[in-house]
């Protein structure tokens, strides 16, 4: 079976100003003091791939425009909407104001396991993702509804933050698109 590799055209693509006025999944992304740059704009890649509502930028999390976040990014940061905060406590409670379901994705006592979590698709939610190193902050784990843990099996604690974020934003995404 011969598998011909689709050119960019073939991908029927929408422009930059489609997506901004396409229907999104009701999910926002915070990034908690994330510190590369690379992270952050894979990020806003995966964000446009799953069309995400918006990206809030908290602390140390450098905003476009950016020449880092763009060799990741490709473009993404200009498609997908973001805001920038200062301090995250203020984006989650601005969030919470609007009716949105916080979780921080964290390993806590009693964090729900990411492959039992069922969503109502009528709700809204935000992820909250955190520093490389440090995680999420514990006032921002304190300030959250609930968190959520992915599973993993090898000897290693955690993963990248940027491939946690494809992780669960594509779990949201199966959950929450129409």
């Amino acid at each position: 079976m011969y598998r011909r590799k689709l050119n960019v055209e073939e991908l029927n693509r929408i422009s930059v100003k489609e997506f901004r006025e396409a229907p999104k999944i009701p999910l926002v992304v915070v990034l908690d003091n994330v510190r590369s740059r690379h992270n952050i704009g894979s990020v806003f890649r995966t964000c446009d791939a799953f069309r995400v509502e918006e990206i809030i930028l908290c602390g140390i999390a450098a905003p476009p425009p950016d020449a880092e976040i763009h060799k990741t990014a490709l473009g993404a940061e200009d498609s997908v909407k973001w805001r920038y905060f200062a301090e995250p406590i203020s984006a989650i409670k601005e969030l919470k104001t609007n009716g949105y379901t916080v979780f921080s994705i964290e390993q806590t006592r009693n964090s729900l396991s990411l492959e039992t979590l069922t969503l109502d698709r009528r709700g809204r939610y935000a992820v909250i993702l955190g520093h490389e190193v440090h995680g999420v902050q514990q006032e921002v784990v304190d300030a959250s509804d609930n968190c959520i843990e992915i599973p993993q099996y090898g000897t290693k604690h955690s993963l990248n933050v940027s491939v946690t974020a494809g992780i669960v934003i594509w779990d949201f995404f199966k959950q929450l698109s129409e």
